[in-house]
Order: C-alpha cells, then sequence, then structure tokens
C-alpha cells in the first residue's frame, strides 16, 4: 500500500510542475529584453554612429553594408537611432511603472489592510484620477514643464497610480483575513510588522507581475505621446517619433516607419510574455499555466 501511494502522489503532483514549467517562448521574451536593454545602456561604447550625424547625399538610402537598416530623410543612421530610441523608450517605460507601484502600491495595501474612511477617500482619489482625461492631464503638464524624459515620466508615472492602487488593495484585502495573518494579531504583531513581513512579502509578487505588464503599457504611450509631438523633443531619438517621421516616407522608404514599429512591437510583446508567465507561477491556483 506504501508503494501505490507514493505512486498516486506522483502521478497527482507532476502534472502540476510540467504546467508550471517555462517555455521557449518565455525564454525568448527574456532574451529579447535583456539584449536591447544592454543595447541601450552600452549605446555609447557601440561601434555606432552618433543618432544626429547627418549625411544629406545619403537620404533615405536603403540597408548596405555602411549603414545596416538605412538612413532617414536626412540621412542620419537609422539603426544608431533605434538603439538610442530604445534608450528613452525603456528608461520611460521602467522608471514610470516605478512611481506606480511604489505610491500606488502603499496606498492600496493601506487601503485595504485599514479599510473605513481611508480605504474610502483612497479609492474616491483614485476614481477621480481615472475620470481626469489623460491626454488634457498631459498636455497641461508639458506645457508648464516642459518635454523632457523626466517630465514625461512623472507624467506617466501618476497616471498608472490608480491601476496599482487596485491591484494592491485587492490582493491586501484578499489577504487581511487569512489564518497567517489573524494569528500574528492574536500573537500581539503592530500594524507595521503585519504589513511588511506578512502581508508585503504576499502582496510583492502580484505587483512585480502587473508592473512588467505595466512597463509594456508604458513603452506604448511614450511612443504614442511622441507619434502626437508631446514627447522628447528632436533631436532625440524616440520610437514614437521615428514612425512619425517615417509615415511620411512610406512611399519610397518604408523601413523608416516599420523598423521602429517593429522594435517597439517586439519590445511590448516580449514584456507582456514575461508578465504573464510570472503572473501565473505566482498564482498559488493549480494549473494556472
Amino acid at each position: 500500500m506504501a508503494v501505490l501511494d507514493i505512486e498516486v502522489d506522483t502521478a497527482v503532483v507532476s502534472p502540476v510542475r510540467k504546467r508550471r514549467r517555462v517555455g521557449a517562448l518565455f525564454l525568448a521574451a527574456v532574451a529579447w529584453i535583456v539584449l536591447i536593454g544592454l543595447a541601450a545602456a552600452l549605446a555609447g561604447a557601440l561601434p555606432i554612429v552618433s543618432p544626429t550625424d547627418m549625411d544629406i547625399l545619403a537620404r533615405r538610402a536603403p540597408p548596405g553594408a555602411e549603414h545596416w537598416l538605412g538612413t532617414d530623410q536626412l540621412g542620419r543612421d537609422e539603426f544608431s537611432r533605434l538603439i538610442y530610441g530604445a534608450r528613452i523608450s525603456l528608461t520611460v517605460g521602467l522608471l514610470a511603472p516605478v512611481i506606480g507601484v511604489l505610491i500606488g502600491g502603499s496606498l492600496g495595501m493601506l487601503a485595504g489592510y485599514f479599510r473605513g474612511r481611508f480605504e474610502t477617500l483612497t479609492v474616491g482619489g483614485v476614481d477621480v484620477l481615472l475620470a481626469f482625461p489623460p491626454l488634457v492631464f498631459v498636455l497641461a503638464v508639458t506645457a508648464y514643464l516642459g518635454q523632457s524624459v523626466l517630465n514625461i515620466t512623472l507624467v506617466i508615472g501618476v497616471l498608472g497610480i490608480p491601476a496599482f492602487t487596485r491591484v494592491a488593495r485587492a490582493v491586501t484585502l484578499s489577504l487581511s483575513e487569512r489564518e497567517f495573518v489573524v494569528a500574528a494579531r492574536a500573537l500581539g504583531a503592530t500594524h507595521a510588522r503585519i504589513l511588511l513581513r506578512e502581508l508585503l512579502p504576499n502582496v510583492a509578487l502580484p505587483l512585480v507581475a502587473f508592473f512588467l505588464l505595466g512597463v509594456a503599457v508604458t513603452i506604448v504611450v511614450e511612443g504614442a505621446l511622441s507619434f502626437l509631438g508631446l514627447g522628447v523633443p528632436p533631436p532625440a531619438p524616440s520610437w514614437g517619433s521615428m514612425i512619425a517621421e517615417g509615415r511620411e516616407n512610406l512611399d519610397i522608404a518604408p523601413w523608416l516607419a516599420f523598423l521602429p514599429a517593429l522594435f517597439m512591437f517586439l519590445s511590448v510583446l516580449a514584456f507582456n510574455i514575461v508578465g504573464d508567465t510570472l503572473r501565473a507561477l505566482t498564482d498559488p491556483r493549480p494549473g494556472a499555466l
């Protein structure tokens, strides 16, 4: 009977373990994120020309040996501009969600734990921020403070606070009455200890997964703002502004718009895949993947 019990247990556990293994698509997404991140971070040390150097005689040159991905309408190297454009997209994409997760995550945990009037005020403030037109908010801030990487990051970060607040509050509400929290209260643990030692490690996992999804959304938002002329002003390259500039040359040089769009698509897809996979891995329900 002992042997039979072991065989049954193994048969039950093994499928769950197999379902929680990451696949080749996840590894490919991680590889792309690492590759584009290293290229952006080490752009100044790479053997590529400056993204602002112009060669009027080589305007809209097709991809070749001298210019691997061709040149734009001003003769600037497209490959160099894509690499330096990744700096802006990834900088905004990574830093803006940090603002959301720090402020929104803290407010959501406090609201879900203490409940009462604080929760009412927090939820009301989140609803007000969600109701405010984001484009009007971006226009107001950039018109007053100017267009820069810092200002764009702050604007998108503030707009992302409500989403992180809701996620953190929902998770905290589901955990605040669990046995380990009730036991900590019974043992005389302070509110700070319960929040930091009991709840934070459990809330952090879904927040990290949601953070990666937020990075993907932020890259798209930054690209859309740059496409509309509300992002970092030229001559600094950005994937969104490169798409906007390439749109005017679709008939004679379509790669000027397709290449930055492809880089943005692959980056957003990679962060989405990694975020979805981590969310499934941190889901306690069997067969989440």
